[in-house]
């Protein structure tokens, strides 16, 4: 993380840097595993995006994302707060569109779960998670939440998830692990395995009974649920009617090791030569990529349960936002080490282009509706481009 601190030395440094590609240093082994390359990674990061603001954001206006556990006890309160508060928000959507959907909190699950086909493993995967978390941001603010979308550093907590200050099930978290429950791994079919590959249970399986969240009643869903123990698949052929259930978590720890390590995300960034690279890399993408699941996928299952093992319904555990948040950063941080090159896209407008489909261009929008007005893909590329996003992560 960049401490705040260090700002206003690279404020300094900023406004007398020339622009263009910086120069990386080589990261010795130990620095790689235990996040300080990463660290300086985003410090460099932060240095070139604020040579690169455009617009209405300047130095005076940036906002600053920064990781949970950097966060106050009173801004992590603040936050928790909020968020409840958009569960409580009657939904805005259309009448009769979705019966399940009963709170601002739920559209935006009802928005994912309708997108999902056309915004994973997609040319618009990481700019219209990118512009989702922001609109969601925005609307945590409306509901009096005085900060920024944090981020989860998932590096910090890879040896125990649940010991981590996001999951640790005390009233600053977003709630515990699931309730322990003996239970096999999941066995599911992936699009860069040639079988089934099959993944030990992690520590939880149940409903979340600590902290934040333990009472949320979930709506919506699922719509592709890996069973524990099978290969099998739970499908709802109607998952836009009300399905109410408990949060349920199964945070993984082997996932994580394999997956979210610091050295995996900086290995990422440093390792991606062009969007087609990174993009396949952080998604375990078979067109680029033989990696399973990524840091994207890697994310999501150290969470998983119900809904996080559902790649429809994810954004249904308060978890989702700062999950994605980090992802946002990986692909801020690798932006900003050669902004003027790394501006572009990769894919076409469907899953793996299944069904085939045109390639994403920039001028492309991103879609939330009736969240947010759409924006094209082009205005969302800088997050200190201005209008719609002025930030950057710390």
């Amino acid at each position: 993380m960049f401490g705040k601190a260090s700002i206003g030395l690279a404020v300094a440094a900023a406004a007398s840097a020339v622009s263009g590609t910086l120069t990386l240093p080589n990261f010795a082994q130990f620095a790689v595993d235990s996040g300080l390359a990463l660290g300086s990674l985003n410090s460099l990061a932060v240095l070139n995006a604020l040579g690169n603001t455009a617009g209405s954001c300047n130095l005076s206006n940036i906002k600053f994302r920064q990781e949970w556990r950097t966060l106050s006890t009173g801004q992590r309160k603040n936050y928790i707060a909020a968020v409840n508060c958009l569960t409580t928000k009657p939904s805005i959507l259309p009448a009769g569109l979705a019966p399940g959907s009963f709170s601002v909190f739920d559209d935006f699950t009802y928005v994912h779960m309708k997108a999902t086909n056309e915004i994973h493993m997609t040319g618009n995967f990481l700019t219209w998670h990118r512009y989702f978390i922001h609109v969601f941001e925005q609307e945590l603010q409306k509901c009096g939440y005085n900060g920024n979308l944090p981020y989860w550093e998932w590096g910090f907590d890879v040896e125990s998830p649940r010991d981590s200050p996001v999951f640790d099930g005390s009233d600053t978290s977003l709630g515990g692990d699931g309730e322990a429950i003996p239970h096999a791994g999941l066995i599911m079919q992936l699009p860069t395995s040639p079988g089934p590959v099959q993944f030990p249970p992690g520590t939880g399986g149940g409903c979340v009974q600590t902290g934040p969240f333990s009472n949320l009643t979930l709506h919506l869903g699922p719509v592709v649920l890996p069973q524990y123990g099978s290969p099998n698949i739970t499908f709802n052929t109607q998952p836009e009617l009300d399905n109410p259930r408990c949060l349920k978590r199964d945070l993984n720890p082997w996932v994580a090791k394999k997956w979210t390590t610091f050295r995996n995300t900086t290995e990422l960034i440093l390792g991606s030569a062009n969007i087609f690279e990174f993009s396949t890399e952080m998604n375990g993408d078979p067109r680029g990529s033989t990696n399973l699941l990524g840091v994207h996928g890697g994310g999501h299952f150290t969470i998983g349960g119900d809904p996080g093992g559902d790649a429809f319904v994810s954004s249904n555990d308060p978890a989702f936002w700062l999950h994605h948040a980090q992802i946002d950063r990986v692909y801020w941080i690798w932006q900003m080490l050669d902004f003027n090159n790394r501006k572009g896209v990769f894919g076409t407008r469907t899953f793996l282009n299944g069904p085939p489909s045109a390639n994403t261009t920039i001028e492309d929008l991103l879609v939330v509706a009736p969240l947010a007005s759409s924006v094209k893909i082009k205005d969302v590329t800088n997050t200190v481009g201005g209008s719609p996003l002025c930030y950057i992560y710390i």
